[in-house]
């Protein structure tokens, strides 16, 4: 037996112990996430014993990592083939691990351009609260019959069970790159993404705050350069710091935001008129407002259901009240349905999600 497998036995011996107890467990790898959701309660069950490549086949475009393997870990063994998790995932600390990466399912700039984790998400091993290691799906795209369990595990906040492995779809980084900035309007830029978006352009991310819009073209030199021609723009010279303070929410606009809202909402929505400031992301269908003003969060979830989407109390605030859009009560069953099938005692991350949950 290898040391890896004696920690899968720890792991499950303290999932058995927790819940004849029913004693509640914090799910956690590095905590860099542990701002992101309602509070974590519980004992913390650490996950970065278990670390580490499981398998990787760059041709395939395929890495199975344990899921306390870090984040840049994992980034370094695809850089090394010029590959890359292509959603952009963003780390907030030097801890992050790939578990938490798929369990808070949060995406970078990228994300308008190629999907979200749960995209990529092609299967996981995890251990639910009998203290059963089950799989889900695999390591191609097309291998699940009926319901794709594995995807679910994306942004679940580790509810759900003790993730121990994942496999993701990797890509290869573009061959060139060029970032061009322009000063406009919310509403001119708006119109201006929509636009691009329905034309065959390799925009790969795109902001907009305080008048300027920034967008990234990724690609062929010879499509890069084919999209200047349309979208303009003056050329940013170094412009991967800029991407990275976007991913990390470092710059000056998430630095300043004591209460953060980020409101999911269609790429057309009209611009959302609201007290505070505005920062606009993934071609107009992510739109973050920051704000003082703790009594907002009503009008802030109405401006988002009017416009189609839904709100998060994404940073700052109550961490003990709601955090994300309350459910519809039909989708609030199946949240419970699920919760209760694979942890009937109720012992991970209770709450971490909703309340009650």
């Amino acid at each position: 037996m290898t040391n890896m497998d004696n920690q899968l036995d720890q792991f499950r011996d303290v999932i058995l112990d927790a819940a004849d107890r029913k004693q509640a467990l914090c799910i956690r790898g590095g905590g860099s996430k542990d701002w992101y959701g309602r509070e974590p309660v519980g004992d913390v069950l650490d996950t970065r014993a278990y670390s580490g490549v499981v398998s990787y086949d760059p041709t395939e475009l395929v890495i199975t990592v344990r899921s306390g393997t870090p984040l840049t870990e994992v980034e370094a063994v695809l850089a090394e083939q010029n590959q890359m998790l292509a959603f952009e995932p963003p780390h907030c600390s030097a801890n992050a691990t790939a578990g938490g990466m798929v369990a808070a399912g949060l995406a970078g700039p990228r994300r308008q351009a190629v999907g979200s984790v749960r995209d990529f998400l092609l299967g996981v091993a995890m251990i639910n609260g009998k203290g059963e290691l089950l799989h889900f799906g695999g390591q191609v795209m097309k291998n699940v019959a009926g319901y794709d369990v594995s995807r679910m595990m994306a942004g679940s906040l580790g509810t759900l069970g003790l993730l121990v492995e994942v496999s993701l779809k990797v890509l290869p980084k573009p061959y060139a790159e060029t970032t061009v900035r322009m000063a406009l309007s919310e509403q001119d830029a708006l119109r201006r993404l929509n636009e691009w978006g329905g034309q065959p352009l390799p925009i790969s991310a795109s902001a907009w705050c305080d008048g300027v819009l920034v967008v990234r073209l990724s690609g062929a030199q010879a499509a890069i350069s084919a999209a200047r021609e349309i979208i303009g723009g003056d050329e940013i010279s170094d412009a991967e710091p800029f991407w990275i303070a976007m991913r990390e929410q470092s710059n000056d606009f998430f630095a300043q935001a004591p209460l953060l809202w980020r409101l999911s909402v269609p790429s057309t929505a009209a611009p959302i008129v609201l007290p505070g400031e505005q920062l606009i992301e993934w071609g107009g269908a992510q739109r973050w407002f920051r704000t003082h003003d703790a009594s907002m969060a009503s009008a802030i979830r109405a401006a988002a259901t009017a416009a189609g989407g839904h709100a998060t109390l994404f940073r700052g605030g109550d961490r003990t009240g709601e955090i994300f859009q309350p459910l519809a009560p039909a989708v609030e069953r199946i949240h419970r349905n699920l919760k209760q099938a694979f942890d009937p005692s109720g012992i991970f991350n209770p709450g971490r999600m909703y309340a009650g949950l």
